[in-house]
């Protein structure tokens, strides 16, 4: 019996928590933009999300491997040691959305991120990191894709 009360508790728990989320202003709900993440290049991705034209830095770190053996699942990684960093952003050039990730740096987090990225083909990728200054800097890598993962 007390499973199913502890169970029914956290259900409770997570019903107020949906209702409570539900009366949040709607840029609360919202602090992704719909427009960066259906941009098709980086400019427009990096312009939806309020930035200046990105400007190629070697103060940005992108790891990725030079040949990814599976597409659905290519390991990459941005990081940027200069302070003011507000966002570091993942971009995927030939993706039907090129904007494949969005980390939002504050002061207490380290600006350094991986995860892992469908690519349907070989395309270059990009790590973006946007300054609290209004700069943009970015590198880029070509990552070559031997077995495609978006439907390629």
């Amino acid at each position: 019996m007390q499973t199913s009360r502890a169970v029914s508790s956290g259900a409770a728990v997570v019903v107020a928590l949906l209702a409570g989320a539900a009366r949040l202003p709607p840029a609360a709900r919202a602090a992704w933009s719909q427009a960066a993440f259906d941009a098709k290049s980086m400019a427009d991705a990096v312009k939806a999300l309020g930035g200046s034209a990105p400007v190629e830095s070697k103060d940005v770190v992108l790891t990725g491997p030079d040949i990814a053996e599976n597409g659905a699942v290519v390991p990459v990684g941005c990081a940027c040691a200069l302070p003011g960093v507000k966002q570091l952003l993942l971009l995927v050039e030939k993706n039907p959305n090129v904007l494949s990730a969005v980390f939002d740096v504050g002061d207490s987090v380290e600006a350094n991120f991986a995860t892992r990225v469908k690519m349907g083909q070989s395309s270059n990728v990009y790590a973006v990191a946007m300054m609290g200054d209004g700069k943009v800097l970015y590198a880029q890598k070509e990552v070559k894709v031997t077995l495609g993962g978006c439907g390629g």
